[in-house]
């Protein structure tokens, strides 16, 4: 497989596990107390800290990054103005002899997405797919990257979606009317793209209709399919006329079906003309095309058309129409499904969710992670909006929650415990850290316990300010049963051999804590 590199990728790679977790906290609710969430902050810090809750949970993510075209105001901007990256370039890299200025801009996108990608990766479910809109400014690398991180065999294709009609007239040499989505899946063999019932189908082809649906004719006999003698046969009609299949152009034709189905489906025939035809009806849907060229994907105009509805005026440049984004949650989920979309901007993923479960009676719920400052008064605002009805003869209904990035869970300058942290967010975050399972706090009369995994209860014997000792006095306190016990405390009196007897393993915190 061909392998992309570029300056920088060597301290990259693994940077995942070096961003910061990150608890979060809850500014408000609004409308109904639903799962929905709008996250304010840095998406790669705002990825890790969903990973206790939703890691291989994600059915669909769609997300729409910058596409480095050398001229665009992105957060994440070609010259490094922006604080926020120039902060966290000179972070990841400032040990390693790379300086800022040794990066090409291509670089910096790179560096940029990759760790974003690695953790989406790990979010998605194994039936679940991502849809990554770009255009040729950094397609081809994008796709080498996602080889990379997704693996080659879990490729689904690449669309190409004509985001406009017509115009070009500046352009110098091609007109530019397309961008691209390429999607993944996290597991091919567990994944299977669902029908696209928005494709235009000519009505001229299903000119008949009964009670099953609107249907065409075709006829049973082929001169285009492999002869074979056996299915040369005399089949009578209703009205005992006999007929043999056809001499087409010289050549002798055969029947599709064997003489027992002809026999079982005869009911299904149907005889006009002197001819033997079978119906075929009007699909739901057909399957997924590479071009997405009808209107009725949306362009990028209705895009802008979608959140002036809103709005009133155009508050955001090149929102992706809801349109588009309703097809891909469509055809690569259920009605259930979580939608995730980590370059959030001014909200058309939650817009497309809302929508989608308005039409069909849905449940899905979204996630949405904007770093920018317009997070509050853009992205939340529209989805209020939405829920509300504004541009719509009615809204949709539902509500969010608005999260900012709180407080980490280890204290950056001390390795220690956050004691800033809140409790519960650091036991969620041991419970994961042990067993990459969604933590859901256990009915029992024991605070410390965490729960019970495989065959062992967890304890996290932790207090602030505090230091906990594993000794036989808190030995009292477990009186429920276990195969094995995994204890976390600042200390043990224990000896090795009592552990051993009593099937304990001790975890001192913080050094055996695991970070993710």
């Amino acid at each position: 497989m061909p392998t992309l590199n570029w300056i920088g990728k060597d301290k990259i790679v693994n940077h995942h596990n070096d961003v910061p977790f990150k608890v979060l906290e809850k500014k408000y609710t609004f409308g109904d107390d639903t799962e929905n969430m709008i996250i304010h902050g840095d998406n790669l810090e705002a990825l890790k800290a969903l990973l206790p809750k939703y890691e291989n949970s994600i059915k669909c993510i769609y997300i729409d990054p910058p596409y480095n075209t050398g001229n665009e105001h992105w957060v994440y901007n070609d010259n490094v103005n922006d604080p926020h990256i120039q902060k966290w370039l000179h972070d990841t890299f400032h040990e390693s002899g790379i300086t800022v200025d040794d990066l090409t801009r291509h670089d910096k996108w790179l560096c940029m997405m990759y760790p974003r990608l690695v953790l989406l990766q790990k979010l998605l479910s194994n039936d679940g797919a991502i849809f990554i809109s770009i255009d040729d400014n950094e397609q081809a690398n994008l796709k080498l990257m996602c080889d990379e991180i997704f693996g080659q065999s879990n490729f689904i294709g690449e669309l190409i979606w004509k985001k406009k009609q017509g115009g070009g007239n500046d352009s110098n040499n091609v007109v530019v009317e397309h961008e691209y989505i390429i999607s993944y899946s996290k597991s091919f063999s567990s994944f299977r793209l669902g029908l696209d019932e928005n494709y235009q189908l000519d009505d001229k082809l299903y000119p008949l209709s009964d009670e099953k649906g609107q249907y065409g004719l075709i006829t049973l006999d082929k001169a285009s399919i492999q002869f074979s003698q056996s299915l040369v046969f005399e089949i009578e009609t209703p009205s005992g006329e006999k007929l043999l299949p056809r001499i087409v152009k010289g050549k002798q034709s055969c029947w599709r079906w064997s003489k027992e189905k002809v026999q079982k489906q005869y009911n299904e025939l149907v005889f006009k003309n002197g001819k033997v035809y079978t119906k075929y009806y009007r699909p739901k849907g057909i399957t997924q095309r590479s071009l997405l060229i009808d209107a009725v994907y949306g362009r990028t105009e209705t895009g802008n058309d979608d959140i002036k509805a809103i709005f009133g005026t155009k508050p955001f440049d090149y929102p992706k129409p809801v349109s588009l984004i309703k097809h891909f949650i469509s055809i690569a989920s259920d009605k259930d499904a979580i939608i995730l979309d980590s370059f959030a901007g001014s909200g058309t993923t939650a817009h497309a969710v809302l929508n989608l479960n308005k039409t069909d009676g849905g449940n899905r719920k979204f996630i949405l992670v904007e770093m920018c400052d317009y997070a509050e008064n853009i992205t939340a605002e529209r989805v209020r909006r939405v829920i509300n009805g504004y541009g719509e003869k009615e809204g949709t209904g539902g509500g969010f929650s608005f999260y900012e990035l709180g407080t980490e869970i280890f204290d950056s300058k001390t390795g220690l415990l956050n004691n800033n942290a809140d409790t519960e967010k650091i036991r969620e975050y041991v419970w994961f850290a042990e067993t990459h399972t969604p933590f859901c706090a256990p009915k029992s009369t024991n605070n410390y316990l965490l729960g019970t995994y495989g065959r062992a209860d967890y304890y996290f014997y932790y207090e602030k300010n505090e230091e906990t000792t594993l000794d036989w006095d808190f030995l009292q306190t477990i009186t429920q049963k276990a195969d094995q016990y995994i204890i976390y405390a600042d200390r043990c009196l224990l000896s090795d051999s009592e552990m051993q007897q009593l099937n304990i393993v001790f975890k001192k915190i913080p050094r055996d804590i695991k970070k993710i």
